[in-house]
C-alpha cells in the first residue's frame, strides 16, 4: 500500500457522486492521478517560479479542490494564509481531506471554522478558471485511458 502524506489521507474513502467518474475510487486514488497531471501550468502563476516536480502540489490548491467537489460533492473551504489568500481544501460529510497539503512541508494547518469558498468568486479570475479546465480536460484524458 502506497505511503499518502496529503491532510486526512487515512479517512479519504468517500465514492464519487456521478457515473462521470466512477473510475475514480476515493480521494486517494483521484491523487495518485493529479501526482501525474499537476505541473507549472496549473499552478497558480504566483507561484509558478517555485513550481518544482519534487513540490508538485504547489499552487494547486482550488483547481484542485473545486475538482474535488465536482467528483465527490461536499463542500470547498479555505484557510486564511498571509498575504490575504485562501488555501483550500474538500469537506464531503464527516470526511476532510486537502490534496495539496504538502506543499505546507511540516506547517500544521488549522482545518476547522474556516469559511466556505464559492466557486464563482474563484473562477472570476479567468486565468483560474482556465487553469481548472485545463486540469479537469487533463484528467478526463487520463481517465479515458484506464
Amino acid at each position: 500500500m502506497k505511503d499518502y502524506a496529503f491532510y486526512g489521507h487515512e479517512t479519504a474513502t468517500v465514492a464519487p457522486i456521478t457515473p462521470a467518474y466512477s473510475k475514480i475510487t476515493n480521494p486517494r486514488h483521484l491523487y495518485d492521478l493529479l501526482c501525474e497531471i499537476w505541473c507549472a501550468d496549473t499552478c497558480a502563476p504566483r507561484m509558478r517560479k517555485d513550481w518544482t516536480a519534487e513540490n508538485y502540489t504547489l499552487g494547486q490548491c482550488s483547481i484542485t479542490a473545486f475538482l474535488a467537489q465536482d467528483i465527490f460533492g461536499g463542500e470547498v473551504y479555505g484557510i486564511l494564509r498571509s498575504g490575504g489568500n485562501y488555501h483550500c481544501y474538500n469537506v464531503v460529510g464527516d470526511c476532510v481531506f486537502d490534496l495539496t497539503s504538502e506543499q505546507f512541508g511540516d506547517e500544521k494547518l488549522i482545518y476547522e471554522n474556516n469559511p466556505l469558498q464559492e466557486r464563482c468568486v474563484h473562477f472570476a479570475k479567468e486565468e483560474k478558471r482556465l487553469r481548472y479546465e485545463y486540469l479537469k480536460a487533463q484528467l478526463a484524458k487520463k481517465l479515458s485511458t484506464l
